[in-house]
């Protein structure tokens, strides 16, 4: 008898844990996507000091159409993404776990990181970059289709469930991305916001092949350690690798070794950029802790909320404290963002598991 109540006690504090544990994952994960909205917020008033005004500015420094928007774009991610990794190196150096970092680079989940950092960094994070650039907080939003397009790609690459349920929120994600873009042919849209938006799904494309890739190398390595290979990777591929090539391709080959000496020489947006840098190490950092406390499908719902904090920190930061002009979004806007946090949402769960869940508590 006394054996059987201590084991129903047993079962009962377990339970509590691991309610407390599923709690402070959804937390964490939360966290995760407002961390991503400052951190966009952050990069872009960095991209607007020092000599980055200057770039901007209206004699542009002499640079040409196709520097202004590409090079700069990439400029502006590989600067952030370098400072990310240095945060990252610094955390895992604390943590002891800078051996571990180096012996993982050369194993088969060290390579997979490496290769979902190639995507996620020179690719991805360019685009997101070059999008903000261009039309401002409304391509976040578009960006947060990357889970509807990671369950897609998980289902045709790895044979991965792809349900009805699964289906409906996929169509919601579109649906409201659908709202985000129809803002952009209406009369006073500015200049290039259009391509801008399709220029972010290029990103959110890249993120959801990165998240199938980066999922399986993460399944098989500490997280913190597969993030800092990830940010490490994602800093030098931009320096030694995207930006030399689209140097060459604005004509000048030392174009973008020049551009990049002054940015990080830029006292006053390199303050800036150091903190949208932090920000973006915690926010991919809490995002895999968050998967491993509450699961990756209601994680990734967790973290995809950055489709309206994103908007929201931009219009805080740049808008309400900096006084810049162009960052408020229309209504529709705001509630296309909502709404891609519902379809994120359905893709990863059933909703209704969570009205279980509490009353089964």
């Amino acid at each position: 008898m006394v054996n059987t109540i201590a084991n129903e006690a047993a079962v009962v504090a377990k339970k509590k844990l691991s309610a407390q544990f599923y709690k402070k994952g959804i937390t964490i994960a939360l966290f995760s996507g407002l961390m991503y909205g400052f951190y966009s917020a952050f990069l872009t008033l960095g991209m607007t000091k020092g000599v980055w005004s200057d770039w901007y500015g209206v004699n542009s420094a002499g640079l040409s159409a196709f520097a202004i928007t590409y090079l700069l774009g990439a400029l502006g991610s590989a600067v952030n993404d370098t400072c990310s990794a240095v945060w990252a190196i610094i955390y895992a150096s604390v943590k002891g776990k800078f051996g571990d970092f180096l012996r993982c680079i050369n194993t088969t989940p060290g390579r997979m990181m490496i290769l979902a950092a190639l995507i996620g960094g020179p690719i991805s994070s360019t685009a997101y970059v070059v999008g903000l650039q261009m039309a401002g907080s409304i391509v976040i939003p578009i960006t947060a289709l990357c889970p509807a397009i990671g369950a897609i790609l998980g289902r045709i690459l790895f044979k991965q469930e792809l349900n009805k349920r699964m289906m409906l929120g996929i169509a919601i994600c579109v649906g409201a991305s659908f709202m985000i873009g129809s803002t952009s042919v209406a009369g006073d849209a500015p200049k290039g916001m259009l391509l801008g938006i399709i220029i972010a799904f290029i990103a959110a494309l890249g993120w959801g092949f990165e998240g199938c890739v980066a999922g399986y190398g993460t399944s098989m390595i500490d997280s913190e350690i597969g993030i800092t290979i990830r940010q490490a990777i994602a800093g030098l591929s931009n320096l030694i690798i995207l930006l030399p090539v689209l140097g060459m391709m604005a004509g000048n080959v030392n174009l973008s070794t020049n551009l990049t000496i002054q940015a990080f020489t830029s006292g006053p947006a390199m303050i800036w950029l150091a903190i949208s840098g932090l920000c973006a190490f915690v926010s991919y950092m809490m995002w895999y802790k968050g998967n491993s406390m509450c699961g990756a499908a209601l994680g990734m719902a967790c973290n995809g909320t950055y489709s309206f904090w994103g908007p929201f920190c931009c219009w805080i930061v740049l808008g309400v404290f900096s006084g810049i002009e162009g960052w408020s979004l229309p209504p529709i806007a705001w509630g296309a963002a909502v709404l891609m946090i519902v379809g994120i949402l359905v893709i990863a769960m059933n909703p209704l598991d969570l009205f279980r869940k509490k009353e089964e508590k």
